[in-house]
């Protein structure tokens, strides 16, 4: 697939549904009591292998539409022993979390996936789950294929986050609904709260409090979950490829609609406010128990500004679609304390030097940070870009190449749909010049 330049993005588009939500609805429907219904759904990659190992632990999903599903639960320690090995794929969130769920359940769990994967560590979660009882194996460099004995017993426990992360904190939360007692996490983070915020939803014993930057989570375990109705809002990640499309495409005017705007989340909205982004939030409501708006973007003059590190963990994602912005703004941008991109699907820290570097864009690095040097004008282009997998950067490529002279390549369209399935529809929709020839 290819981009090249383009002007006027205009019109009304709706972006699929939340990619972490989507995985989460169907864990926790999947182990509730009676029937859930969720509407919106995002039925990428990704969450076909949530969705495929929930099925082989019991539960019972079904699609009305490619949008709609409904799902008949377990129930909690309903969890039947997977007869063969689940194939996660490419998706992380899937597997760390589902470690989670089935840590406290008496199953051996065989957890496999896709090369990229399987070159990512999975042993910082794993580790964290022994608390309750289970035991695991790993090859010797701590990546999968990966065997899982959920606890006969299953021990709550007190854990404190070590680092910026929602899946391993997920992960504690999932396992802990099966354990008797009380389990509690403490996130200095501010890690994304989906988990959290949904458990609400379903019923769960769960009470959060907050002692100033240091929110406690506690779990009362083997409290049943009940089936709910909810909708799906729109993952605001994958709103950003269009948005900042916009922003840096002359004479573009566009309308995203139902996108969550969660404070877990919104780090990338908030930067793109100070880089001088023209973004307004309208028709605020509530979906998922979510902010939910409809967001109305301009073309804009950026400036380049210094993100510092605490914004790491609620933009995490974001960080190489805000380069391609960085890269047409006046002056430089500094991200900050971004080391955590290089464990992503791929190492998006390279990745990002990469794709800039390529592009003619002045980028410097340092351990974790990189600086990239800004300027108002269009890109050389002319390049293809490796995208090792990994959905975002292949679709930053694309929006690099809607701001360059010539055209911007990239090896492997099919890694998009991971996330973004509609990406191409929803691009061309708004004017934007690509092609899959």
């Amino acid at each position: 697939m290819k981009s090249i330049s383009s002007k006027k993005l205009n019109g009304n588009i709706l972006i699929p549904g939340d990619k972490s939500i989507s995985h989460r609805l169907i864990i926790l429907s999947s182990i509730a009591i009676g029937k859930s219904n969720i509407k919106g759904i995002l039925k990428s990659d990704d969450i076909i292998k949530t969705i495929e190992a929930m099925q082989n632990f019991g539960a019972s999903i079904e699609f009305s539409n490619p949008y709609n599903c409904s799902i008949k639960g377990v129930g909690l320690g309903g969890l039947a022993e997977p007869k063969s090995a689940l194939d996660f794929g490419n998706s992380g969130t899937s597997a760390r979390l589902i470690m989670g769920l089935s840590a406290s359940h008496p199953i051996t769990t065989l957890f496999v996936g896709d090369t990229s994967l399987s070159m990512r560590p999975m042993d910082r979660v794993l580790k964290s789950l022994v608390n309750f009882g289970s035991n695991y194996s790993l090859r010797k460099d701590n990546y999968l294929p990966a065997i899982l004995k959920g606890s006969d017993n299953p021990i709550p426990f007190s854990f404190e986050l070590k680092e910026p992360s929602a899946q391993i904190k997920s992960a504690v939360l999932l396992g802990a609904l099966n354990t008797p007692g009380v389990t509690k996490v403490r996130d200095k983070y501010n890690t994304r709260d989906h988990t959290e915020r949904l458990l609400g939803l379903y019923g769960a014993n769960i009470n959060i409090t907050k002692k100033r930057s240091v929110k406690e989570i506690t779990i009362k375990g083997v409290n049943e979950l009940k089936g709910i109705d909810v909708s799906v809002p729109g993952d605001p990640s994958s709103a950003l490829f269009p948005i900042i499309a916009a922003l840096i495409c002359k004479d573009s005017d566009i309308t995203v609609r139902n996108v969550l705007i969660n404070p877990t989340r919104d780090g990338a909205y908030r930067v793109l406010k100070d880089m001088g982004a023209n973004i307004s939030l309208l028709n605020h409501r509530i979906m998922a128990a979510e902010e939910v708006y409809d967001i109305r973007v301009k073309s804009s003059n950026l400036k380049g500004i210094s993100i510092p590190k605490k914004f790491s963990p609620t933009m995490i994602d974001d960080y190489p679609i805000l380069a391609i912005a960085a890269s047409m703004a006046k002056g430089k941008t500094y991200f900050k304390g971004i080391n955590e991109l290089r464990f992503k699907e791929s190492d998006r820290f390279r990745g990002i030097l990469n794709l800039l570097e390529k592009s003619g864009v002045r980028v410097e690095s340092k351990k974790d940070e990189i600086i990239i040097h800004g300027k108002c004008e269009l890109k050389k282009g002319g390049i293809e870009i490796e995208t090792n997998l990994d959905h975002r950067m292949a679709m930053s490529a694309l929006v690099m190449g809607l701001v360059s002279k010539k055209e911007v390549k990239i090896d492997n369209y099919e890694t998009i749909k991971t996330s973004f399935p509609s990406f191409y529809k929803v691009m061309l929709k708004i004017g934007a010049k690509l092609s899959k020839k």
